[in-house]
């Protein structure tokens, strides 16, 4: 019966999701062969060289980012089929295949790289906390003060807790891996040319439009889990998670990324979100959460808990869901 269940797509996801928090992306793989993502990466690059060309009309470079999203699906999703079938001819072929799906889930690396900034903070101090910061979102470094770079990495915890887990072990149960490598491709995309200024605008709106919608159900479920998870973690209050979530993630500029950072806030007592700073431009975003203090770099490591703890949650989804089919 055990076998079997692991066998199913969502035991294979619990075993991926088992192998990611372990493991992770081991630097001496990644070192000698390409990540899958930069792949994908480079079939952007080739699309938006062909079709994204500054003297082509608005309509042309709309044309061309619809093609370039429908090709990237498509190949995605056929790589992924074909691994399926590779791997089905192999004993113990749905072992195998976990490790592929662990390779785009994205719990351990995420981790690491928020809790490196608050370890910077301990050894260098605010410098080497925006040094930190700055390797995982876009906002200017040095226009952050302390609270600036916590928030940063907390919501960095919170947003990509939703579309660098959530939303791939959700494609996965859907889709198997051509859902799983689809989806990642398209989020690459959307990370890639999903900007909103005159160079993405047009060209980026598929892609843009496309990954909002993946992501419809999985940022949701996200603050689920954050919710669930706030149950059981020290100085975490669900309840507030829960109503700081329905009160303010529709007001966020994006409609599914207030869904987990507001519960992450509500769950830890914190604002999240807010007005920010890219490029020397202030982006005016609504406060996701009420409390009243400022974060610290106390509660980036709380948050750290409430990540692990919610992707304990989901694992643990995975696994009630395997032993009922």
């Amino acid at each position: 019966m055990i076998e079997a269940a692991l066998q199913s797509t969502a035991g294979i996801l619990c075993l991926a999701l088992v192998f990611d928090a372990v493991i992770g992306d081991p630097p001496a793989l990644w070192n000698r062969l390409p990540h899958p993502v930069v792949l994908f990466g480079n079939l952007i690059g080739w699309g938006e060289t062909r079709w994204n060309r500054s003297e082509a009309g608005d309509a042309a470079r709309r044309r061309g980012g619809v093609m370039l999203a429908v090709l990237l699906l498509a190949a995605a999703a056929l790589i992924g089929w074909l691994l399926h079938r590779l791997v089905s001819f192999v004993s113990y072929g749905w072992l195998l295949e976990a490790a592929i799906a662990s390779v785009f889930l994205a719990q351990k690396s995420l981790y690491d790289h928020v809790a490196a900034v608050a370890r910077a903070f301990e050894t260098d101090g605010l410098p080497g906390a925006r040094r930190a910061v700055s390797m995982i979102v876009g906002r200017d470094p040095e226009q952050l003060d302390e609270g600036g770079v916590s928030r940063a990495a907390i919501e960095t915890a919170a947003e990509n807790f939703s579309d660098g887990v959530v939303a791939p072990a959700f494609w996965y149960l859907i889709g198997g891996l051509p859902g799983l490598l689809a989806y990642k491709a398209l989020n690459t995309a959307d990370s890639m040319i999903g900007h909103k200024n005159e160079r993405y605008l047009m060209f980026g709106w598929a892609s843009a439009r496309l990954d909002d919608l993946a992501n419809l159900i999985p940022a949701r479920l996200s603050a689920l889990l954050i919710w669930t998870a706030a149950f059981v973690t020290p100085g975490a209050d669900a309840r507030s998670s829960v109503r700081a979530t329905l009160r303010d993630a529709r007001l966020h500029r994006s409609p599914n990324a207030g869904w987990p950072e507001a519960a992450m806030a509500g769950a830890l007592g914190l604002r999240l979100a807010g007005p920010r700073v890219y490029g020397g431009k202030t982006v005016d975003d609504s406060w996701m959460g009420a409390g009243g203090a400022d974060a610290g770099m106390g509660d980036i490591r709380r948050a750290l808990v409430l990540f692990r703890l919610a992707c304990g949650a989901l694992i643990l989804v995975a696994g009630l869901l395997a032993l009922a089919a």
